[in-house]
């Protein structure tokens, strides 16, 4: 079947106005973008051939929603839930994203984390039908020929994984994938990127995971994971390809593991358009709820003292976006370093140790700390005590190391300590809110990074600002598409951050709440992609084209407001044209 069979048109501005369908018959309803299903009016049905392969009443996008609803409800489990969302995705890709956007705050958790990790964890035995590519040592010699003829050919943004640090669970062989088809969601949820401009890829460099391995059952290629030279040769040949296909697209790296996220983020940083979410998307976010934070206490992030607890990619992300952040509010980066701890399971991150080499940046000298006598010295409670700490910022994955002696001690070195814990899911966090509020009478900020459920204090309920990634991602990935930026620069992520804590209304900052709430990520996203397409534009690093626009923005901040307005995509069926 020939690719022009249906072509989506574009306006002036690069929106989607409709659609060019030379398919007849029951092929139409086999193509997710364009079917309508039961929505299909019977004159469609007449002109494109459709009658007798639908029952014969007409249903409107709304009606189809909300009987989409009823089945969802019927549903015992959230697995059961994403299964059936992305069974009708697969149907029809307009009705599945309208019953997303009905209630984003309640499909979030179930199109993505945390119910994505189980999707990961069985997909062998869920696999229903092909979605995104595929690459393994056995096709990635003639990757650039699987990407040509990929069936969408505008695309403006890849999410690309390697299946080895899925969301705390560790290595998924080609299990990952999931990870990238629920980002691309967001991606469309959030952004408005439209569905058609989106793909996932799966970089399958096999698993040491040995239930995996072992199972009858793995879809994925069957040996121990690719590594060392052998593994960045198979990096190489994929961005090779990718760039020659889609030169002016992003590529959004997910869920690497610690140190291959950081060799791979920084060696194409300039070679191709793309970024690390685990690292940079998380620290803008965190950074996001510290500027919240600081409208809160009426305080300059340059008089605080920080320390992240869990020095994976995440949270040496989000050192080195605050480090950035202070550097940018006028301290030099000596003192910017000064002021930034980070501590993993063996204690406070020290030169003196054998360390990978992404958690030696932020390393501290040993012999500067008079407390640092001796390694049992090296605690959680030491650092905060003796360093003064006012924001604490958890990405350990250990839960409840955040004790009651350690927020009080924090609570001793400011009148409003900024409390994140923030590790994924519920059951690993740091601390709970509720636990939190109490034991700092509360005077403590916090934000986590999973969803919880608001907290009573003094007779009010507060609620409970979530740190999430996606209200940064879809926004950074759009403004930078929209724009035509060549490379993804640490600014871009500043500039998101300050988009998102300028985003928060006056009143819930008097209610110490450091987050607008998921319902209004889109409205978020729109203004993290003008800020980024506008601070793009400042840095200079803006092409003459961008991945999937005519329009030309000739570095006007104001025209590319306009392009980015138009092109965003919501759920709702386009005509034919």
């Amino acid at each position: 079947m020939e690719i022009n069979h249906y072509e989506f048109k574009f306006g002036e501005f690069g929106e989607t106005i409709g659609v060019q369908i030379n398919l007849r018959g029951f092929d139409i309803l086999r193509f997710n973008y364009i079917s309508k299903g039961t929505a299909f009016t019977i004159e469609q049905r007449s002109k494109l051939k459709l009658s007798g392969y639908l029952p014969p009443r007409v249903k409107a996008l709304e009606d189809q929603v909300r009987s989409s609803l009823e089945i969802v409800e019927e549903k015992e489990s959230d697995i059961e839930k994403f299964i059936y969302i992305r069974s009708l995705y697969d149907r029809n890709v307009v009705l599945a994203h309208a019953v997303i956007a009905s209630d984003i705050t309640k499909f979030l958790p179930i199109i993505y984390t945390p119910t994505v990790g189980l999707a990961c964890q069985q997909y062998s035995k869920l696999f229903r039908g092909a979605n995104g590519i595929h690459f393994y040592p056995g096709n990635i010699d003639y990757a650039e020929h699987v990407l040509h003829h990929y069936t969408d050919q505008d695309i403006g943004i890849a999410v690309v994984t390697d299946n080895q640090g899925i969301l705390g669970i560790g290595d998924q062989g080609a299990g990952g994938i999931p990870i990238c088809l629920g980002k691309l969601m967001l991606y469309t949820q959030g952004a408005g990127l439209a569905p058609w401009h989106c793909l996932p890829i799966s970089l399958d460099v096999g698993t040491d995971n040995e239930e995996l391995l072992n199972d009858p059952g793995y879809l994925g290629w069957r040996h121990k994971r690719l590594k060392g030279e052998e593994y960045y040769d198979f990096i190489e040949k994929f961005v090779i390809a990718f760039k020659k296909n889609f030169p002016h697209s992003l590529c959004q790296w997910e869920d690497f593991s610690k140190q291959t996220a950081f060799n791979v983020r920084d060696k194409y940083l300039k070679e191709l358009i793309s970024f690390n979410d685990d690292i940079q998307g998380t620290g803008a976010v965190a950074l996001a709820g510290i500027l919240a934070a600081m409208k809160v206490k009426k305080e300059k992030m340059t008089d605080q003292v920080y320390l992240v607890h869990g020095a994976g990619a995440g949270g040496i992300g989000i050192a080195e976006q605050i480090e950035t952040e202070l550097v940018e509010q006028g301290l030099d980066r000596k003192n910017a370093e000064a002021r930034i701890f980070t501590l993993d399971s063996k204690g406070l991150v020290t030169s003196d140790r054998e360390l990978e080499p992404y958690k030696t940046k932020l390393a501290k000298d040993p012999k500067i700390f008079a407390w640092l006598k001796s390694p049992e010295d090296n605690t959680l409670l030491n650092v905060i005590k003796n360093e003064k700490v006012t924001v604490l910022i958890g990405t350990s994955g250990q839960p409840g190391c955040f004790t009651k002696e350690i927020v009080e001690a924090v609570c001793e070195n400011t009148d409003r300590p900024v409390i994140l814990p923030l590790s994924n899911p519920t059951a690993k966090a740091e601390a709970l809110p509720k636990d939190i509020y109490q034991w700092t009478d509360g005077k403590a900020l916090v934000s986590t990074g999973s969803p919880f459920d608001p907290v009573n204090h003094n007779g009010k309920d507060y609620r409970i600002g979530q740190m999430n990634n996606s209200f940064v991602f879809p926004g950074v990935g759009l403004g930078v598409v929209a724009s035509g930026a060549s490379e993804v620069l640490p600014t871009f992520f500043s500039a998101a951050a300050h988009a998102i804590a300028e985003f928060v209304k006056e009143k819930e900052l008097n209610d110490g709440i450091l987050f607008p709430p998921l319902d209004q990520l889109r409205e978020v996203s729109l203004e993290v992609a003008k800020k980024v397409g506008a601070e793009a534009i400042k840095a200079g690093v803006t092409q003459k084209d961008c991945a999937f626009s005519k329009f030309k923005h000739n570095n006007d901040p104001e025209r590319l407001n306009i392009l980015v307005d138009k092109i965003r995509w919501s759920p709702r069926y386009l005509e034919q044209v």
